[in-house]
């Protein structure tokens, strides 16, 4: 697991810049090679994999293509509503995955970040009982997290800039999160 130290200088937040990671898409990139590669000489080999959304949507796209895996699915959790700030427990939004899709299969639970742990036990136990087996990877995981994640390229305690959620929208939304 890779020990980062990547500080944004220019970010306009109230956090001091040392408290934060930066990771861009070129770094992007080769985190995600990094944790295929570690899943592909672990011996997994996933049947499908399936997205956090949001925050996993890319990092599943990206395992998916690094692991050769054609099947990808993706469950919509809602937790963070800004920076630091969450609900009490993440909630599935619809539309809502359904289970029979995977049943029997290897699932590969894919997202951005371990922070709570709370959104990947949600997922977790959602499917747990319907899949052959199911494993977690994450770009980033904090010791506090309630859930090891089996692969993770990175540990850090700081807030993560993403690539995909460090800039605001391009258009005005009614209901903007984290």
């Amino acid at each position: 697991m890779a020990e980062i130290d990547l500080t944004d200088r220019t970010d306009q937040s109230n956090q001091p810049p040392a408290e934060r990671e930066i990771l861009t898409w070129e770094l992007f990139g080769t985190a995600t090679r990094a944790l295929a590669t570690e899943i592909a000489e672990d011996g997994y080999r996933p049947d499908v994999v399936l997205a956090i959304a949001r925050g996993g949507l890319t990092v599943a796209g990206a395992l998916a293509y690094a692991l050769a895996v054609k099947n990808c699915f993706a469950m919509n959790v809602e937790f963070y509503t800004s920076v630091n700030e969450r609900l009490d427990v993440p909630v599935v939004l619809p539309p809502t995955l359904d289970v029979i899709d995977i049943r029997g299969m290897r699932v590969l639970i894919a997202d951005d970040v371990a922070d709570t742990g709370k959104t990947l036990e949600l997922v977790r136990k959602e499917i747990s009982e319907h899949v052959a087996e199911a494993r977690t990877a994450v770009l980033y995981h904090k010791p506090w997290s309630m859930i090891s994640p089996e692969y993770a390229w990175a540990r850090t305690e700081r807030w993560i800039n993403f690539p995909w959620s460090c800039d605001g929208p391009v258009v005005a939304a009614a209901n903007r999160d984290a």
